[in-house]
């Protein structure tokens, strides 16, 4: 008898989730404004302590407004970090602006910020400063702002958080999600906490939500008939979605536990494997452990990342490769990029391995027991 698969990051919904959703198709508020949707944004800014929340359509929408709203325009460069989903640099490609892609610092692997200190220095002195700053909370991991925060304000640059991978983590007790001029979040379907799609921009600046609620609204002006004065977007959440995300939210800190007690029992099992590591935990903050990720060295461990990978797939175990870098990317083959050499090697050794929040010990014991048989 085949054993069931066992995915990376499955949807995890209960009967709360149910509940809502059920109370949200019999109200017939069915479409993308309604009381669930604007429920979602308060639970969410009280949870977070931000003044403000835009429930949108995906985390790629709410890139795409806060990256407008901020004053990207075509041509201006933008750093974003390489190892990213493309979403984070596909949102500056929308504004025909140019992403200038940065390496990350192996000691996090989120963007290395004395390589965005070298590369802020380099643009100013040739005439051409940068004009944006993208940041990524890796795989739950919040970037070091403490560093990079003090840079955008030096360099006049605003700055987006991509927090699509990182709610319910910190960074030095602050939750991740509160930093820069706006940040997003991402409910797809296998986030920590999931609308099945959706997303969410986050801001202390009422003119940035403002905004950017009237550009996700097809920027249609406050008048009886149908009035737009600029070109908008279709991008506002549906009440159905965002009742399921107001179920979700209600048991968020559990799902952030049990990632992070997966990714403890995995470090634990694997400390003593020649040629695994895992994914570094930064001593300034919590991840929410959204996924767990090794590194292979091949020669010490005696497989690639990639047999590794295939040899979980066969035995009905869903593993993932970590981001391919931007800079890798043939859609950005002639963009900039400072550095490279760090994500290029954690791509090429770098391993997901299943992290669901309703993952059982048994189901870690396949996962652990697939991959020792290789050592």
């Amino acid at each position: 008898m085949t054993e069931k698969r066992i995915y990376l990051s499955p949807p995890h919904v209960g009967p709360r989730e149910r509940e809502l959703l059920l109370d949200a198709f019999d109200s017939n508020w069915v479409t993308s404004l309604g009381p669930h949707v604007d429920g979602f944004e308060n639970d969410v800014r009280a949870l977070l302590g931000v003044s403000r929340a835009v429930a949108v359509s995906s985390g790629t929408a709410a890139l795409h407004l806060a990256l407008r709203v901020l004053g990207v325009r075509p041509g201006d460069p933008v750093l974003v970090p390489s190892f990213t989903f493309a979403a984070t640099a596909n949102a500056v490609a929308y504004l025909g602006a140019e992403p200038v892609f940065v390496d990350c610092d192996p000691a996090t692997w989120t963007i290395d910020p004395s390589l965005v200190a070298a590369e802020l220095d380099r643009r100013r002195s040739a005439g051409r400063p940068i004009r944006a700053l993208v940041t990524v909370d890796l795989f739950g991991q919040c970037c070091d702002y403490d560093l990079l925060l003090p840079l955008a304000a030096e360099h006049g640059l605003v700055v987006v958080e991509d927090a699509a991978e990182a709610l319910g983590s910190t960074y030095r007790c602050r939750p991740a999600g509160t930093f820069g001029d706006a940040a997003v979040l991402s409910f797809n379907g296998n986030k920590i906490l999931t609308t099945g799609g959706g997303g969410m921009l986050l801001t202390q600046d009422p003119r940035v939500a403002d905004e950017a609620r009237y550009l996700a609204t097809q920027a249609r002006d406050p008048v009886p008939h149908y009035e737009h004065r600029t070109v908008g977007y279709n991008y506002r959440m549906n009440n159905l979605l965002a009742a399921v995300g107001r179920g979700q939210l209600e048991a968020l800190a559990d799902r952030v536990a049990a990632r992070q007690a997966t990714f403890d029992r995995y470090a634990k099992h694997l400390a003593s494997v020649a040629g695994i590591t895992m994914m570094p935990q930064a001593s300034y903050g919590t991840s929410n452990c959204w996924l767990t990720c090794i590194v292979v060295d091949p020669d010490e461990f005696g497989a690639t990342a990639e047999q590794v990978r295939v040899h979980l797939d066969a035995a009905e175990i869903e593993a993932r490769p970590t981001w391919k870098p931007m800079h890798l990317q043939p859609a950005f083959a002639d963009a900039s990029v400072v550095g490279g050499a760090v994500c290029e090697s954690l791509f090429t050794n770098g391993l997901c391995l299943p992290s669901g929040s309703s993952l059982t010990e048994d189901d870690q014991d396949r996962v652990l027991d697939a991959l020792l048989s290789l050592a």
